[in-house]
């Protein structure tokens, strides 16, 4: 368990570095003007996308696994809430994604200043997450 647990966290860690920087890119790509800055961005957030979904990917594995070993963890009620806000930002990724598909097709409707708010959505996520984690509080 503690070796399901210890890959868990690395690549939670990996998701985590994606979903910080990747809207990040966004507030820099709404403000781009030239064609090859704009381009270099369309790069850089299609490859982040793909190593923040497979950090995702592998981290919902391990997670998944730690729960199948000991399914009794579901009837406690702060594991519940933690896969709920889990879930939250597994539809945040996918809104992320769905950005890049929208940059990648010269679409943008939001401001830079919108991206900067986009961007602290995963931050209370991680907090709520880690404090349900390590408190336990139910």
């Amino acid at each position: 368990m503690l070796w399901l647990k210890a890959f868990h966290i690395v690549f939670v860690v990996t998701w985590f570095a994606g979903l910080f920087y990747l809207p990040r890119l966004f507030v820099y790509h709404a403000t781009a003007t030239d064609p090859a800055g704009i381009e270099r961005f369309k790069v850089m957030e299609r490859r982040l996308l793909a190593i923040m979904t497979i950090g995702g990917v592998l981290a919902a594995i391990f997670g998944i696994s730690m729960i199948a070993l000991s399914p009794a963890f579901l009837a406690i009620g702060w594991l519940r809430l933690k896969l709920v806000l889990v879930a939250a930002l597994v539809g945040y990724h996918v809104w992320c994604g769905s950005l890049v598909r929208t940059f990648r097709a010269d679409r943008n409707r939001h401001s830079e200043r919108w991206y900067r708010l986009f961007n602290e959505a995963p931050s209370l996520l991680l907090i709520a997450i880690v404090v349900l984690a390590v408190v336990k509080p139910f």
